[in-house]
């Protein structure tokens, strides 16, 4: 089924990137593996998938435990401070950065491992209650403040669309993302050079593509269905 589900979405990531006038090499597929076991991460690895992407450190720490094999980590969840510890050396990018508190603590737990962690500033741009990240209106002086925190990588931005059966619906929010990424770009904000937009998933990633995403996080798209009840 994950074989068979991969050549669907990639045909679909072709093709969105075919009508956006788009190179394919462009776009970025993160495979969502959250709540799945290791054995669907490596029938998807034998397709040839390499970039993965959790929600939560434990996971991640549980699955970088059993599968050695050179992949691609994507903390995309949101992130407590206290856990940040965890992520060096393991997740090569952290998609959730919303709060002064969580860069600071990846700030210094990069320092100790005298590494640069690569991050991007998630904005909530439907103003949803029940999502976290930044309001738009809040972004840019945001990138300012944690600009001068020197292990950081603020390679761009990262928005959850709402659950939506019309994924029409949701290019507003994408479209107005990639026009934030490039207002925040003209200011020139010293170390700030954005260029990732993480948006999309399994419902609307062709929409996103079209709009300018360079990471789409598909995981249902991919693995099926989550059985949650078998989550701690």
């Amino acid at each position: 089924m994950i074989k068979e589900n991969l050549e669907v979405v990639e045909k679909n990531i072709q093709n969105a990137c075919k009508r956006a006038g788009r190179e394919r090499s462009e776009v970025t597929l993160i495979a969502v593996s959250k709540t799945k076991p290791v054995s669907d991460i490596r029938e998807a690895m034998a397709c040839g998938i390499t970039v993965f992407g959790e929600n939560k450190v434990q996971e991640i720490r549980d699955k970088t435990a059993e599968i050695k094999e050179p992949l691609s980590w994507h903390m995309i969840g949101h992130l407590q401070a206290n856990k940040v510890k965890y992520l060096p050396g393991v997740a090569c990018m952290i998609h959730s950065v919303d709060n002064l508190r969580l860069a600071q603590e990846i700030e210094k737990q990069a320092a100790k491992h005298n590494l640069t962690m690569d991050v991007l500033i998630e904005v909530n741009m439907a103003h949803e209650d029940t999502k976290f990240g930044l309001s738009p209106e809040e972004a840019i002086p945001f990138a300012k403040e944690i600009s001068t925190l020197e292990h950081l990588n603020i390679r761009g931005l990262m928005t959850i669309a709402p659950f939506t059966d019309d994924p029409e619906s949701n290019r507003v929010y994408f479209k107005g993302l990639r026009q934030l990424k490039d207002e925040i770009n003209a200011l020139s904000i010293p170390r700030v050079k954005m260029d990732t937009l993480s948006m999309g998933m399994t419902g609307d990633y062709q929409v996103a593509i079209e709009e300018g995403a360079t990471f789409v996080r598909v995981g249902t798209g991919i693995f099926g269905e989550r059985d949650y009840a078998n989550i701690k």
